[in-house]
């Protein structure tokens, strides 16, 4: 177990951001830790596996590589997984499931090739043991996956459990909620947990003003403030290779508890400064109450309001905010940008009411917010998550950077707008 092969998946377009994260959590690089499409491969050990569920922020799931080579039938599949060791990974006592997924694969059923590993999986602890582990599709002790290409089958066993986005203190949810290692990125991809102002008149050194204004149930503001208060995401929560064999509980105790010490206490705590507002009481409620269980509540600052109508949440003078925003849009919550009735059913009580409460169709609510935030929010940054890649134009704003991102199968564009006072145009002179 010294020396494993692991793979963490993430969105499409966060590779990188992974990247530099699993590099801060392990101290990779160069060889041991590569980039690939759609999550990063590295060499590692068993305890850097257990650390990277515990703080990864981005990845979706760490996998252990057991096998990877060719095949061109359902029999090579149920030979290579015939020949992986599963017996030093979980006994029969435990329950598995097989996940399967595949790109360009010329077999023509994915579920009789999991048939095939999954049949190859019992088969070699019957011979080695006597015993056939069972099958739980719903909670498994094991998780195994299979990817194919046109001709390579690799096969990983999870160490996550539920996905890493599952941090286990959002318990209150609205309508189409982001997930939390969609919102990390977009952190991440700000620069915002490195904009820290040194002393600035005597005061201790601290984060910028963060805000988001169309909060929800306040997934960005709180992943913001964990950040802000070191708090690993996934100190809530339990993970899968707490049910594998190579799991050592006075190590993964020892892990948790350096965690922990490096949390802020509350004195180190004061000058953060991190903002959500929303439109809807009810959604406020909702990211107050998870702003609780994330153990951020003294940090975040939840209050209603229209995004049109909100103020700037804290006086800006010395340093310069930062907004991220996470609109209602496409297929996400089928966004008709119509009004009324109509905007109700497509939108969304809450994201329709950030546009309709205000007497805007979905298409005006845009550019009067670029309008706003032109007169009230000079000398902040917003960014933008959207898959309207003519947001820009119709906010008659000129991004200063576009970070491709995908939500889910939603490819979407975070665009960074630096607001400045009144029009960025030059005006003809006589």
């Amino acid at each position: 177990m010294n020396q494993l092969q692991l793979f963490l998946p993430c969105a499409a377009g966060v590779e990188d951001f992974l990247a530099q994260e699993v590099h801060e959590i392990t101290g990779l690089q160069g060889d041991d830790l590569r980039v690939m499409r759609g999550g990063v491969n590295l060499r590692s050990s068993w305890r850097d596996a257990m650390r990277l569920n515990l703080y990864s922020r981005l990845c979706q799931r760490v996998l252990v590589q057991l096998h990877v080579g060719e095949y061109r039938n359902e029999q090579d599949l149920y030979e290579a997984a015939s020949n992986v060791a599963w017996e030093i990974w979980f006994t029969p006592k435990e329950s598995f499931k097989i996940e399967i997924t595949a790109q360009h694969s010329p077999l023509q059923s994915l579920n009789f090739a999991a048939l095939k590993i999954k049949d190859a999986i019992a088969d070699r602890f019957r011979f080695k043991t006597g015993i056939r582990p069972d099958v739980n599709t719903q909670w498994p002790d094991a998780r195994i996956y299979a990817h194919l290409t046109t001709d390579t089958v690799t096969i990983y066993i999870d160490t996550s459990g539920e996905p890493l986005f599952k941090r286990g203190w959002r318990q209150d949810t609205g309508e189409a909620p982001l997930k939390e290692t969609l919102a990390a990125a977009m952190i991440a991809a700000s620069g915002w947990a490195e904009t820290i102002y040194e002393d600035v008149e005597g005061e201790e050194p601290s984060f910028a003003p963060f805000y988001d204004p169309c909060c929800g149930s306040g997934t960005i503001a709180i992943e913001a403030a964990q950040i802000a208060c070191n708090i690993a995401p996934g100190s809530t929560r339990r993970f899968g290779f707490e049910k594998l064999l190579p799991y050592q509980p006075h190590v993964w105790d020892a892990i948790k508890s350096e965690a922990a010490q490096a949390v802020l206490t509350t004195a180190e705590r004061e000058n953060i400064q991190i903002f959500g507002s929303d439109v809807s009481f009810r959604m406020v409620d909702f990211a107050t109450r998870n702003a609780e269980r994330a153990g951020v509540a003294d940090v975040v600052q939840f209050r209603g309001g229209d995004a049109l109508q909100r103020m700037p949440p804290c006086e800006n003078e010395k340093k310069n905010g930062i907004m991220i925003v996470n609109p209602p849009y496409g297929d996400r919550i089928d966004v008709a940008g119509v009004a009324g009735n109509n905007a109700r059913r497509s939108f969304g009580q809450r994201e329709a009411a950030q546009t309709v409460d205000s007497g805007l169709e979905g298409a005006e609510f845009f550019p009067q917010l670029a309008a706003h935030w032109k007169k009230n929010y000079a000398g902040w940054t917003a960014y933008v998550l959207t898959p309207d890649m003519k947001l820009p134009t119709k906010m008659r704003l000129k991004e200063s950077r576009r970070v491709p991102m995908w939500n889910g199968p939603i490819e979407c564009r975070l665009f960074r707008f630096d607001m400045v006072a009144g029009s960025a145009r030059v005006k003809k002179t006589d």
